[in-house]
């Protein structure tokens, strides 16, 4: 296969299976089960470092209190003390983003055809294609998450200057800027989720290519950095842009 085929191969969502409901084929693609993946660790992860919780902190307490005060800090230095309201929804985003960019670091799984090329069952080389891809590199994901973060935004303005005053501050400092404002939270939009998109989505490309080209030694030195580090930090530019907008809704 050339490496063209293969690159629009791992970047195209491929579907596992499908389901009708109310007459209607709901197609369920690998970015999907990748997601439920994701968040199927987080919810047992949670379970498990939240409980027995002691007043002194000790061993795996140390881990979850050093998180959550750092997500703390960074909407304090911002928020002040709104960020109270918001540090729930910032820190869960933050922890599916780092799990959901760096998830490929942990993709072992053989696809369908080279288990069949291993044992020669046929059963295998009829599987569909699945991996442990970034769910963000579907730009639904991102456009999805985005628009969860404008939700936000819009939510914060509201409860915090009342209807009244979040309507006039489309107006400020004169009604002209009107258009403006409305395009405004479009643009935001459009900017965390392409920006996400973007950067993951050109790290797995990178990848792809290196594990084409030289298999052995050099992607496990650069998958340090695209998978990991530029994940991390692609989650963490997300979140802080999402608090940067809150702060500014709520001031």
């Amino acid at each position: 296969m050339q490496i063209g085929e293969e690159l629009i191969k791992s970047i195209t969502p491929n579907e596992i299976f499908s389901f009708y409901a109310f007459g209607i084929r709901i197609p369920v693609t690998d970015t999907v089960i990748t997601t439920w993946i994701v968040m199927l660790v987080l919810i047992i992860a949670a379970f498990i470092l939240t409980r027995g919780l002691k007043l002194i902190p000790e061993g795996k307490q140390n881990l979850v209190e050093m998180f959550v005060e750092f997500v703390n800090n960074t909407l304090k230095d911002s928020m002040g003390h709104y960020s109270k309201y918001f540090v729930a929804y910032i820190g869960t985003i933050f922890l599916f983003l780092i799990f959901a960019n760096i998830i490929s670091i942990f993709n072992f799984i053989p696809s369908g055809e080279e288990l069949y090329e291993l044992t020669h069952i046929s059963f295998f080389k009829d599987l569909p294609e699945f991996g442990l891809r970034p769910p963000t590199r579907d730009l639904n994901v991102t456009l999805s998450l985005a628009l969860m973060s404008v939700i936000t935004v819009t939510y914060a303005g509201i409860r915090f200057k009342k209807v009244s005053g979040w309507l006039r501050s489309y107006i400020e400092p004169m009604p002209i800027v009107l258009p403006i404002k409305i395009l405004e939270n479009f643009i935001r939009m459009l900017s965390l989720s392409f920006r996400l998109f973007g950067n993951v989505l050109g790290a797995f490309i990178i990848m792809e290519i290196i594990y084409v080209l030289m298999p052995i030694v050099l992607p496990a030195g650069l998958s340090i950095y695209f998978d990991l580090f530029d994940g991390i930090l692609q989650a963490f530019i997300f979140i802080f842009l999402t608090n940067l907008y809150i702060s500014e809704a709520v001031e």
